[in-house]
């Protein structure tokens, strides 16, 4: 990167700079005009005598040629704010399109920090740097040149219009010049240290809350909360302290700026109104000058501020270069272009007095040397960690080693690209992380290398496209297209799309993942995009499973939906909508609270008799659990009112006992009324849903149904036993009903009909498909550790990797499930390199070979049985796993 801001604009932004420049000397004649004519207009046109006057061979007299002054001032007037429009849109242009340059350049920067790195800088500064700090940088840029040549420009195109006026007001007008230019930049200059400091402590308090918003579990584990606001509170007060030492100093300089200012029309009135007394000077001139003046002070105050704004860029461009320029950063011909040739990795990974030295000097490993085979399995463990996760990362190329060597083949390992060594090698460890988006999305990730293929993209599509392109190329970031083709089949041996759905679903299956997600694909809504055939097969699956619910063993399990009939295993609520719930209009937890429900029980004669039952559920709620600790289960289980809110609902109930329950408030009858819709009878058991009340209920639902307004009809699907309910799962669709209360195993049960229904109608892909479309979560929030590895495990196998170092991870499951995943992923590696680091040594009877560490090397490396002497550092090693 360049070193200062203003070699980083010369360098990528030169000729359009010089053309801002061109334009704006263009500009100047113009504005010169537009000074002149004035005192013309005055002086001539208003003031003259000698009319008519020829112009163009035309005899004007005074209105007429006064008209045509005025005219043509308003003309040039217009020139000339045409010029700055254009200036002004060029210069936004022109910096948005270098700030975006900027911003790519640091991430770049950041894709070539070393990992080590990472552990000294936090998120939360790269973020704020590349965010925040350089915005400011994409103004100034397309100021840099134009607006001092522009302001300057206007600046002496005044000055010289008032010399030529009368040299002693022009004097008059420079005259404290030199003053404001010997004052500013001294004091300009602290402020730019304060500045630097600034800077350098925002970053810190960003820091410090990224690592709060990280472990804020801490901080409610241990009570801690007072002590992170006390130290927040300590660091944005010296950032107070940095502002308003700032601020001093800022207007400090305006007003020393505003005064000078206020001096010079002094010797304006003074010096120019003695020389047009005594006639030295015309009234027309001395007001061209006054009004030159007050067009003199914008330029002046713009100069001014730009110097200020020009240090502070300065500044803050100085301090990105030294945030983004760590030792060690990665060459550029690590990120070259792929070879037209990719090379595979096959025969045997030799690697030579490798050493790896953190910060202080700290050697994790010391002079290892090993021979790896990439057709074996490899376990690598030892006393301690050894270096063990150490020589994973630098034979995956995740770090590079501080000295020594890698060869593979005729290769230097080291020195490959990373277009290479990114496909044929895959790494994991217990930390892989899950990106924000699908599971599919996150399975298919090391597999999005580049746009293999270009869209076929309509006309008017395609122009949008090339102005991307040219943009983005002007702006010296990627063209790649993001919904192109970025999987290169045929580099994977696959045919296409389907082959590699299927080749997913054999990994899963490999990793004991696959279950997981066809139980996220059986509880994921169809959607309202689902394919004919799909839909097709829910329904004959919905059918199948009615048809098993006629045997006498299985009648208990589901309640199906009719729209006749009132279906006790559903809560009110859902009982009246009869539907799925389609966005947030019509939540069933605030359903009570929506005009149209409301009216709704209006018309039918239940808004009364929903007052009367939930104050009847009040009183029950509030006798039962107001003795009760609010954190205690049965709030959880039982309650339809929370803890906190048991004295609203008591304050409620006398309110409804004195006034009567139509005599409460507004709110007071909404709090109320939503009590009601929160019973299920099957579940509550409570004898307020009367056979009277569930009658009009179903009246609800009817009139619900056909009033609804059409501009709320996308707002609810509504349950129809011929088709699918896209608002709804799979599941759910299949069910066509609600699972019965009181049993603990119906779930069960439930599931065992359905998978057996699933497999026989072959239709478990399909599902699994739908599943892998579940929205992982940011940083795989969604997801169990286990899950999060098992992803990752099948996002590096879908590589097809000539290399798979595994670091440690499937901590989260147990030691047989371990075993089993570990004996199919040799299975599906078959002929390729494995290293694998073991917790467990014990589970190192599995593989091929062994490498044992100790103290940062290698002492020991082998076959097992090689190695099952007693005294070898192995066999200590088992003992005392």
């Amino acid at each position: 990167m360049e070193p200062t801001i203003f070699r980083f604009i010369f360098r990528y932004s030169l000729r359009p700079q010089l053309l801002l420049l061109a334009v704006t000397a263009i500009s100047l004649p113009f504005l010169y005009v537009t000074l002149d004519l004035p005192k013309t207009i005055v002086n001539e046109a208003i003031g003259g005598h000698d009319f008519p006057k020829t112009v163009l061979g035309m005899e004007l007299g005074q209105v007429e040629f006064l008209m045509l002054l005025c005219g043509a001032y308003l003309v040039f007037v217009l020139i000339n704010g045409a010029f700055k429009y254009w200036i002004n849109v060029y210069k936004g242009q022109l910096g948005e399109r270098m700030l975006r340059r900027l911003r790519n350049q640091l991430y770049g920067r950041v894709l070539r920090f070393p990992i080590p790195h990472f552990r000294r800088v936090s998120q939360g500064e790269l973020i704020a740097m590349i965010i925040s700090e350089v915005e400011p940088l994409g103004g100034f840029i397309g100021d840099a040149l134009a607006l001092p040549a522009f302001q300057g420009g206007t600046l002496l195109t005044i000055l010289v219009f008032m010399f030529v006026q009368d040299p002693i007001l022009g004097t008059a007008a420079v005259a404290l010049y030199p003053l404001q230019l010997f004052l500013i930049p001294k004091l300009q200059r602290k402020v730019n240290d304060l500045a630097k400091k600034r800077v350098r402590t925002v970053r810190k308090l960003s820091e410090r809350v990224g690592e709060t918003v990280l472990g804020v579990q801490e901080v409610h584990a241990h009570d801690t909360s007072n002590r992170e606001l006390a130290d927040f509170s300590a660091r944005t007060g010296r950032i107070y302290d940095i502002r308003f030492r700032i601020y001093r100093l800022k207007f400090l300089i305006k007003f020393l700026n505003n005064f000078l200012a206020s001096v010079t029309p002094f010797f304006f009135f003074s010096i120019g109104g003695y020389l047009v007394i005594k006639g030295d000077l015309t009234f027309g001139a001395l007001v061209a000058v006054l009004a030159a003046y007050k067009d003199l002070s914008a330029p002046w105050k713009e100069l001014l501020t730009y110097y200020q704004t020009k240090e502070d860029t300065r500044v803050k461009y100085e301090q990105l270069i030294e945030q983004f320029e760590p030792a060690g950063l990665l060459d550029d011909e690590i990120f070259a272009d792929p070879p037209e040739e990719m090379p595979r990795f096959d025969g045997t990974l030799v690697a030579s007095n490798l050493v790896l030295e953190e910060d202080g000097g700290l050697k994790v490993i010391d002079g290892a040397s090993l021979s790896l085979p990439l057709s074996h399995s490899t376990a690598l463990v030892g006393i301690g960690d050894g270096g063990r996760s150490g020589l994973a990362q630098i034979l995956a190329r995740i770090v590079f080693p501080t000295s020594g060597s890698i060869r593979v083949g005729d290769h230097q390992f080291l020195r490959l690209p990373e277009a290479v060594t990114g496909r044929r090698i895959a790494y994991l460890d217990q930390n892989s992380y899950i990106f924000a988006g699908t599971i599919r999305d996150n399975l298919l990730y090391g597999l999005r290398h580049r746009s293999v293929t270009e869209r076929e993209l309509a006309d008017d599509v395609r122009q949008i496209r090339e102005a991307f392109i040219a943009e983005a190329e002007a702006a010296g970031t990627s063209t790649f297209d993001l919904e192109a083709e970025w999987i290169d089949y045929e580099a994977l041996g696959l045919e296409g799309a389907d082959a590699l759905g299927s080749r997913i679903v054999q990994l899963l299956e490999t990793v004991d993942l696959a279950e997981d997600i066809y139980r996220a694909g059986l509880l994921s809504r169809v959607g309202t995009g689902a394919h004919t055939d799909l839909a097709t097969k829910i329904l004959d699956a919905r059918t199948r499973f009615h048809e098993r619910l006629s045997q006498a063993d299985l009648q208990d399990l589901v309640e199906p939906f009719d729209a006749e009939t009132y279906n006790t295993n559903m809560s009110v609520a859902e009982n009246v909508l009869f539907g799925a719930p389609v966005g947030d209009v019509f939540n069933l937890d605030r359903l009570a609270d929506h005009p149209y429900v409301h009216a709704t029980l209006e018309k039918v004669g239940l808004a009364e008799t929903f007052l009367e039952t939930g104050l009847q559920l009040a009183q029950i709620m509030v006798d039962l659990f107001q003795d009760l600790p609010p954190d205690h289960e049965y709030f959880e289980r039982f309650s339809f009112i929370e803890a906190e809110d048991i004295p609203v609902f008591r304050h409620v109930i006398r309110h409804a006992q004195s006034a009567g329950v139509g005599g409460v408030e507004a709110a007071e009858q909404r709090l109320l009324m939503s009590l009601p819709f929160k019973l299920t009878i099957a579940r509550h058991r409570l004898g307020l849903i009367t056979p009277e009340i569930r009658s009009q209920i179903l009246q609800a639902r009817q009139v619900f149904a056909r009033d609804l307004p059409s501009e709320l009809a996308s707002a609810v699907a509504f349950f129809d036993r011929a088709t699918v309910n896209p608002a709804a799962s799979i599941q759910d669709n299949i069910l066509f009903g609600k699972p019965v209360y009181g049993s603990s195993l119906a779930q069960q049960r439930i599931n065992r009909q359905i998978d057996d229904i699933v497999d026989s109608m072959d239709v478990r892909r399909d599902i699994i498909e739908i599943g892998l479309g579940t929205q992982a979560g940011y940083a795989g929030s969604r997801l169990t550790a286990a899950q999060r590895q098992k992803i990752g495990l099948v996002r590096c196998l879908l590589k097809k990797p000539d290399l798979f170092v595994i670091n440690m991870t499937l901590s989260g499951i147990s030691t047989t499930a371990q075993e089993a995943v570990m004996r199919n992923l040799f299975a599906e590696m078959d002929g390729r390199g494995v290293l694998w680091v073991l917790n467990s040594t014990e589970m190192a009877r599995l593989f091929d070979r062994i490498v044992v560490m100790e103290g940062g090397r290698v002492v020991e490396q082998g076959k097992r049985a090689d190695l099952e002497t007693s005294e070898s550092v192995f066999s200590r090693l088992v003992k005392a796993d």
